[in-house]
């Protein structure tokens, strides 16, 4: 399961948050890094809230839906839940459809759907799947199926294929005709509006998550060769402490590896960029040590969320191996923080393949499976605290004992029959 921001609502008349504010982050149709992660559009805030939205018909929610979760949807099955008197969407979120089919997978995505709408207290739900009949038909009638138990309003219930679609509720010929009704999704106002307005969705999730991909090439080479010189530092700075005989071993290298953090994130609130490799490589290596990383976590305040993003993207394409899991899951935390549960879960993805056992990632990994909204994306400590947690502690954790390994992309797997692991709780 993916989720995503509220970005629009099929239930007439509904008013609906535009991705961007404290919910999501934007995307655009290129390949090259959003706003979000890259440079500020020209003339617009990053940090600031988008205004909200309303529709009104199946084409509507058609048009909204790839802007919605960041990308157009392919052989999925999409789920938006509404509430209030307005029936604000309060969250979507996206399924892979089994193939093979099956009614085990289709109940199991059914009930999942619907225990993350119960949770979230919504009242209106709309189930879209992508692909042919014989893969969404299971899923749609099993979803009709637990909404009508829980007592749930199905508003909608639609199928989408090769630009038209089909609605599983309306029997009337006149507007459901047996051969689909024609969707030109480019021409719809509200794609365009979306688009014009920085909005735009992604041609396909493996397009997103490309945005994430290892750099390659020299510059991969000059980032390995970084990386060496990064951990000869911390090699360097855990003999100097050793050898003055006094506190832990890595104190200086974890000092030193805060300092560093806490100055990339200014810079980038700022508005800068690193540009430096080895900048980026002495990151990389301290975000290795567990008191960096939390220092670094503890920083995450909502209110610099664009910020932080391009911070996380910008390390994260510059590390791979073992270096890889910190700044990834600190990506997949602020993602989540945004409202933009696609790219958490792409994040989550690459962390987990580098590392299965890393615990904040498979922290965040069941956060998102669960439903949990952005707003409950609060910072336990602050990096005062958890300074002075690990201070408490007889000796500060170790690094993981870590080498440079091959760059390698992340590969998501998943075992057929279950439903796919969500991207993030939005709303």
């Amino acid at each position: 399961m993916e989720t995503a921001q509220p970005s629009g609502n099929p239930v007439p008349p509904a008013s609906v948050p535009r991705p961007g504010s404290p919910a999501a982050a934007p995307v655009r149709d290129d390949l090259s890094p959003p706003p979000a992660w890259g440079e500020p559009q020209p003339g617009a805030s990053p940090e600031k809230a988008k205004p909200r939205v309303r529709v009104s018909s199946p084409a509507d929610v058609l048009a909204v839906v790839p802007h919605l979760l960041g990308f157009h949807p392919a052989n999925s099955f999409v789920v938006i839940g509404a509430a209030g008197p307005r029936r604000q969407v309060e969250l979507g979120f996206r399924y892979d459809l089994p193939d093979p089919p099956g009614a085990a997978a289709a109940a199991d995505i059914a009930n999942h759907a619907v225990a993350v709408l119960t949770e979230r207290r919504v009242s209106t739900v709309i189930g879209i799947g992508y692909g042919p009949g014989r893969l969404v038909t299971p899923v749609a009638d099993a979803l009709a199926t637990a909404v009508r138990r829980r007592r749930l309003r199905l508003y909608e219930l639609l199928r989408v294929e090769d630009g038209r679609y089909w609605s599983y509720l309306c029997r009337d010929v006149d507007c459901c005709p047996p051969e689909g009704t024609p969707f030109d999704y480019p021409s719809h106002p509200m794609a365009a509006a979306m688009t014009v307005a920085g909005l735009a969705a992604y041609s396909d999730r493996a397009a997103l998550a490309s945005t994430l991909a290892p750099l390659s090439g020299e510059a991969a080479l000059e980032m390995e060769h970084a990386i060496e010189r990064a951990s000869a530092k911390a090699r360097a700075l855990v003999d100097r402490a050793q050898g003055a005989g006094t506190g832990n071993p890595l104190r200086l290298a974890v000092n030193a590896g805060r300092r560093a953090v806490r100055e990339a994130i200014g810079l980038y609130r700022d508005g800068g960029r690193i540009t430096d490799a080895d900048a980026f490589a002495w990151l990389i290596v301290s975000l290795v040590n567990l008191p960096v990383r939390d220092d670094a976590w503890a920083r995450m305040i909502p209110e610099h969320g664009q910020a932080h993003l391009r911070l996380w993207a910008d390390i994260m394409r510059r590390a791979s191996g073992p270096w890889l899991p910190a700044p990834a899951s600190l990506l997949a935390f602020t993602a989540w923080q945004s409202g933009d549960g696609t790219l958490a879960n792409v994040a989550l993805e690459q962390a987990l393949a580098a590392d299965p056992g890393y615990s904040m990632a498979r922290l965040l990994r069941d956060i998102l499976a669960a439903g949990v909204p952005p707003a409950q994306a609060r910072l336990p400590m602050t990096p005062e605290e958890v300074e002075e947690s690990y201070a408490r502690s007889e000796s500060l954790p170790p690094s993981r004992q870590a080498r440079p390994g091959p760059r390698r992309r992340a590969t998501r797997k998943r075992q057929p029959g279950r439903p796919a692991q969500p991207d993030g709780p939005t709303g």
